[in-house]
This record gives C-alpha cells, structure tokens and sequence, in this order.
C-alpha cells in the first residue's frame, strides 16, 4: 500500500495514538500528561510493539499493539496477542487497518510465534467479517475478567 507507512510507534505518536484511540471505543480520552507515564512503560516494554499506519500528511491512520509472549510450552515457542485494533473514522474501507493487522501477524511469525490471537467486544458482523477476511478463524472460547469498580 503506497500511501501507507507502517512503522513502530515512538514517544512523539502520543498525542496521534490519543486522538487515534477516539475512534476505538468510548472511554474518556487521556490527556498527554495523563498518559505520558503509562505510553513509555508500554514503548519500553519488552515484546510489546505500537505498530502504527501513517498516510502522507503524517496522520495516524490506523494502529494496534502487538505482544510477544515467551512460553515454556510448544517446544518454547512464543505466542502473541492483538490488542487495541483501531482505524480511523475518515480513513476506513481502504485497507489501512488490514495492512497493520497484517504487518503484526507477519511480525509474530518472525519471532517465531506458533499462534497469534486477539479479542472483540464488538458485536458488529463488518467487524467479525474484517478479522475472518484477515485469516483469524473463531476456533476457542473467550473469557475475560474485570477488575470490579470501587
């Protein structure tokens, strides 16, 4: 994809991941100073990539964060999670999101990765549609738990 850049985030994005993450669900967006601390542990942290897709103007166009996991079983091999798949609103059905999907599937393969998953609150049949067209079949059962509030 020409007019795409896909690269991994650094300090600078923070205020593009921030405004990117609007267009991901509906929690109140931070502040930079809010999230300053949390966006250096996460680019400091060991096996956790902020791949990033930016278009010419330098926008952040989509995004997701990848994590390798070690592992003691399957022979040690890693596995990897998806977490925090977003595109913007101005710039979907244009294959942004599915070339940054793709890029931290390709990056979990070449760390030797024996599996990659990811999870969806989303209810919505384009968005289900999007990660089946991306390869991810709906094979397991998830289940999650959250910290109670209070």
């Amino acid at each position: 994809m020409a007019d795409l850049t896909i690269r991994s985030a650094g300090r600078a994005d923070l205020p593009a991941m921030l405004e990117l993450y609007r267009h991901l669900n509906g929690d109140r967006p931070l502040t930079v100073a809010e999230a300053e601390g949390t966006w250096a542990a996460m680019l400091a942290h060991p096996g956790l990539t902020v791949l990033v897709g930016a278009v010419p103007s330098g926008d952040l166009a989509a995004s997701c964060t990848l994590v390798v996991v070690p592992n003691l079983t399957r022979g040690g091999a890693p596995y990897a999670l998806i977490e925090n798949v977003v595109t913007h609103g101005d710039h979907r059905q244009r294959g942004y999101g599915r070339a940054v999907l793709d890029t931290a599937v390709t990056r979990a393969w070449e760390a030797g990765c024996y599996k990659v998953m990811l999870l969806t609150g989303s209810q919505n049949p384009a968005t289900h549609r999007f990660y089946r067209n991306a390869g991810f079949e709906q094979t397991k059962t998830g289940y999650q738990i959250r910290r109670p509030r209070g």
